[in-house]
């Protein structure tokens, strides 16, 4: 057979006579996208994404049906090029109806793959199911007591009753994991770089976790005395048991990071130090300083940020303190977490009243219900509608609140009913300690050559995380819009670790988030589904837990964890991994928005035995349709209608077809978007 010479993106390739533009593409490993061709079946050219430019001709050509000629000369990424893959693939995503990813994992700050996750505990598979989630998060037993739960909030099983407990069965995995200490990751080669992390607490470890496993020798440095940071210092033990956190941060220390206690910088070292020793330096400090309450006497004796006291009483948790003094009566101002770790510890600490001030009600606060609903169980008050107007003191101490009642005003731009003084009414309370938890910030001292934002936190670009010093990258708490659960700064950190990886090799890659397909559920669509409520977690009664700091939670049995996980609903789709589309839609950034209009809807079905077909995810290219036409010589699909209505659909005209069908699956082995799947034999 005749070799034939040509150019491809100006190399010298050759090629058979009877081969076409993508056939010589491929064997010289050039990709050309492509979606509806397969080299079992003839060409097609449905898809329209293989296109390339051709020298001497004005047209775009299909690289999949284009022969090859002498001295061609192609071209195969050119903005010509790329802008009509980039619209074919727009047209192909406007109609594509299907989930990428479960709503879960959209919704979690870290990415995690919740959904795959939560499928590995349900089939008893708690090994898979932690090495899933350190994927992006290395600390799953600690996060997942603690975390505010995001996925659960975007769960669609509520449509149904109520969210998975996906939370729950995180740490579930993870403690299971932990007693056998069985996960061990795998390390890139040494890269012969160093990197510094200042702060060891969820960002900062969670980037020398990813850094250490890319290759890169990492050492941590922190001022206080244990790693953990706020898990450690901001969190009672009663959440989150200390020893839970000493046995993960061992673990990323196994990877092979160095940790340095007691470290302060400006005081121990310096910043530019650091940069002189290290490659490159990430700044996790977090914000440990509380927020003013801007209420006159606040500077008495007995007033005391939320931060401090919930790290004081860490202090006392691991016999490294006296006993905090904080009389009979406290007063905790504030209405998220924070504030219900501080009241519920108040209460462990021997205060005989325990009130929560806060400024709008219940409806409003951003704490968890389950936060609040354990702390009336243990005794607390809760004062809503109350704002401080003033601290009470005597020779100093605090001995009283006087409180502003508020009510909610008019409805503002976004709907949110913001709290107004009703004029002359007050209410007094007598206390001796008030505890502010209404918000933190960061101390900066140390760091007074980066650059800060208005609010005073560390500016830090949003794509690649660097800061006003070259080399010098930030993130968590200590960064941009300012403290955020911990989740927020592990996702953020794990980031930062990809960008600080690229930065150490040789050229910045800025992080980019992905291009996904989400579906629009109503409950409507899951009517269908059988109820099954959410397994209640086993909690030590409210009489016995509040008189130490025991953790609360008893955990999940295995049986109750994986009967919870099963009640998942699978909403992401099953190809994600290997979906053609999903990638080049990616690579090519579309934005199909911008086409969008009604989309092509159909059920899916199971007719096909053993095979799923869901319309919804199909682009019509063609491939099962020939592949079970002319590999599998069955004929069993095809198209029907045409234009816009148009779907594939069996045809079945015997009980021997559908039975042979189910023996074959070449469709599900070739289709490009994951429109077909194998069901599971019973």
């Amino acid at each position: 057979m005749a070799e034939i010479k040509l150019k491809i993106n100006g190399s010298d390739v050759v090629g058979n006579e009877s081969d076409t533009v993508l056939d010589v593409a491929r064997k010289n490993n050039i990709e050309i996208p492509t979606l509806c061709h397969s080299d079992i079946v003839k060409v097609y050219g449905a898809c329209g994404l293989c296109t390339v430019e051709i020298e001497g001709s004005p047209k775009l050509f299909r690289a999949c049906a284009t022969k090859i000629s002498e001295n061609m000369s192609v071209m195969t990424d050119t903005p010509r090029v790329r802008q009509s893959r980039k619209i074919a693939l727009e047209l192909l995503m406007s109609d594509h109806d299907g989930d990428c990813k479960g709503p879960c994992t959209l919704n979690c700050p870290a990415g995690t793959d919740c959904q795959g996750y939560v499928k590995l505990i349900a089939d008893g598979d708690y090994h898979g199911a932690v090495k899933l989630i350190k994927e992006k998060l290395p600390l799953p037993a600690s996060i997942g007591r603690v975390c505010p739960h995001p996925c659960e909030k975007a769960c669609r099983r509520k449509m149904v009753e109520e969210p998975i407990s996906i939370a729950q069965l995180k740490y579930f995995a993870a403690d299971r994991d932990l007693e056998k200490n069985t996960y061990k990751p795998e390390k890139c080669p040494p890269s012969g770089k160093k990197a510094a992390i200042i702060g060891g607490g969820p960002a900062g470890l969670s980037a020398a976790y990813y850094l250490s496993l890319k290759g890169h020798k990492v050492t941590v440095f922190d001022a206080m005395p244990k790693m953990g940071g706020m898990l450690r210092y901001g969190i009672p033990a009663y959440r989150l048991p200390k020893s839970v956190v000493d046995r993960e941060v061992k673990e990323i220390e196994e990877t092979g990071v160095v940790m340095k206690n007691n470290v302060k910088i400006g005081r121990d070292v310096t910043l530019s130090e650091l940069r002189r020793d290290f490659d490159a330096v990430f700044v996790a400090i977090g914000a440990w300083k509380s927020s003013s309450m801007r209420c006159v006497g606040e500077e008495l004796c007995g007033v005391v940020g939320g931060i401090d006291f919930l790290r004081g009483v860490s202090f006392y948790n691991s016999n490294d303190s006296e006993k905090p003094e904080i009389g009979k009566r406290v007063a905790v101002v504030g209405g998220g977490n924070t504030a219900m770790d501080a009241c519920r510890s108040a209460v462990r600490l021997g205060a005989e009243k325990v009130y929560v001030i806060y400024r709008r009600t219940r409806a409003e606060m951003p704490a968890d219900e389950i936060e609040i609903d354990e702390a009336i169980e243990e005794g607390v008050e809760f004062k809503f509608l109350r704002n401080p107007a003033e601290i009470v003191g005597e020779a100093g101490k605090v001995v009283g609140v006087k409180l502003q009642v508020m009510e909610l005003g008019e409805p503002d731009a976004g709907g949110r009913r913001s709290p107004v003084p009703v004029e002359g009414e007050f209410e007094y309370l007598d206390v001796d300690t008030v505890i502010s938890a209404i918000g933190q910030s960061i101390s900066a001292e140390g760091f007074e050559e980066l650059e800060k934002t208005q609010r005073g936190n560390i500016s830090a670009d949003n794509a690649t995380f660097r800061t006003s010093l070259e080399g010098v990258f930030a993130g968590g708490d200590a960064t941009n819009r300012g403290a955020s659960i911990a989740i927020e700064a592990i996702g953020e950190a794990n980031k930062a670790a990809e960008v600080i990886d690229s930065y150490l090799r040789g050229a910045v890659t800025p992080y980019r988030k992905p291009f996904v397909s989400e579906r629009v559920v109503t409950p409507d669509m899951l009517s269908d589904r059988e109820k099954a409520p959410r397994v209640k977690m086993p909690v030590r009664d409210a009489a016995l837990r509040r008189s130490d700091f025991d953790e609360v939670c008893l955990g999940l049995s295995e049986e109750d964890a994986r009967r919870e996980a099963s009640r998942c609903l699978s909403c992401g789709c099953h190809d994600y991994g290997e979906c053609k589309l999903i990638r080049y839609a990616d690579a090519y950034n579309v934005e199909p928005s911008r086409l969008c209009g009604a989309k092509n809807t159909a059920k899916t079905e199971r007719r096909l035995v053993s095979i799923e077909r869901n319309p919804s995810k199909c682009i019509l290219c063609g491939l099962c349709v020939r592949v079970c036409d002319e590999v599998a010589k069955k004929g069993l699909l095809g198209i029907v209608g045409r234009g816009f209505t148009a779907v594939i659909k069996p045809e079945f005209d015997s009980p021997e077809k559908v039975e042979g069908c189910g023996d074959c699956h070449l469709c599900v082995d070739e289709c490009p978007t994951g429109a077909l799947r194998l069901l599971e034999k019973n």
